[in-house]
């Protein structure tokens, strides 16, 4: 359980790391890069399956799916600040 939610953790700070610098001008710290990152994980959890596109395996393909998901998120975000 404990270890369950460590790894989502560090899987949404690498992920929203990752998101912020593929999204130029979005860095939004440690704990803003994990609620990010968690949530692009969510979203692409969500999304991906829908258009068809699915990695599947392992922390890795965890962290693709997040980025992605993630990149999304802050292009969202990015257009509503405008």
């Amino acid at each position: 359980m404990i270890e369950s939610l460590i790894i989502w953790l560090i899987i949404g700070a690498v992920a929203g790391w990752l998101a912020g610098l593929i999204v130029k001008g979005y860095g939004l710290g440690l704990v803003g890069n994990i609620v990010v990152g968690i949530i692009g994980a969510i979203i692409a959890g969500w999304l991906l399956p829908i258009i068809g596109f699915v990695l599947v395996g392992g922390i890795l393909a965890a962290i693709v799916n997040a980025v992605i998901g993630a990149v999304i998120l802050l292009l969202i975000i990015g257009f509503f600040k405008k």
